[in-house]
């Protein structure tokens, strides 16, 4: 027997009922399951995924040796470094410490005076260098320096003179300066390494270091012509 067709009116009765029947099971929820949102009542939690987390990258390690592009790492600090360092600047206190002094030919004392060298060897006397007492002879002792402000170091003792003799002599404190028993000002200065040529300034003639007589210095010659200063 063949089974009737569901007319058009069966079937929206059927919607009808199943809408209705929704409509019934909504009101009969609590009014929170309904209004989520509603002021003071919070959803049911709901179980999320963690969220994804990476480490950070780790700290890259201190380069070997090797891997200087540039050169070799720094030298490591030594004790000894401290104490030239320290003796350097005591020898540029002790000079200035001087100016003002008159000048007096031959003189190697504060009370008396001082003439170039005689400056030189007061200084260096109260450190416990001993040096010889003219200027020529100052320029040869300790280890020639290059007549260039950038390879100076305070202490150093700077020579002058025209021709193969030295004839003046002062002592480096730094930043472009000397100090020294000056014959044209007639007293213990400091003042400018490069200066202006003048008649009665000394061409500077080379330089000298000093500071390691005390262990025994390796002798060095003069160097060439460059700057100026008596």
């Amino acid at each position: 027997m063949t089974k009737p067709l569901p007319t058009r009116g069966s079937r929206r009765a059927r919607r009808t009922g199943a809408l209705v029947g929704v409509l019934l099971a909504t009101a009969a929820l609590p009014m929170s399951a309904q209004r989520p949102d509603a002021v003071g009542v919070q959803p049911p939690a709901v179980d999320l995924p963690p969220f994804p987390f990476s480490a950070p990258e780790p700290f890259p390690l201190a380069p070997e040796p090797d891997d200087y592009a540039e050169g070799p790492p720094p030298r490591p600090f030594r004790a000894e470094d401290a104490a030239e360092l320290a003796l350097r600047d005591s020898i540029v206190a002790i000079a200035r410490a001087q100016i003002g002094r008159r000048y007096v030919y031959g003189g190697q004392t504060p009370r008396r005076g001082f003439d170039c060298s005689g400056l030189v060897r007061y200084v260096m006397a109260a450190l416990q260098i001993d040096v010889p007492r003219t200027a020529n002879q100052q320029a040869k002792v300790g280890s020639a320096i290059d007549a260039d402000t950038a390879a100076l170091r305070p202490g150093d003792l700077l020579t002058f003179g025209r021709g193969k003799r030295i004839t003046h002599i002062g002592i480096y404190v730094g930043d472009g300066r000397f100090v020294h028993a000056s014959t044209k000002a007639g007293r213990v200065i400091e003042t400018r390494l490069i200066r202006p040529p003048s008649r009665g300034i000394k061409p500077w003639r080379g330089a000298r270091t000093v500071v390691a007589l005390a262990g025994g210095a390796p002798a060095g010659v003069a160097v060439a012509d460059r700057g100026s200063g008596r």
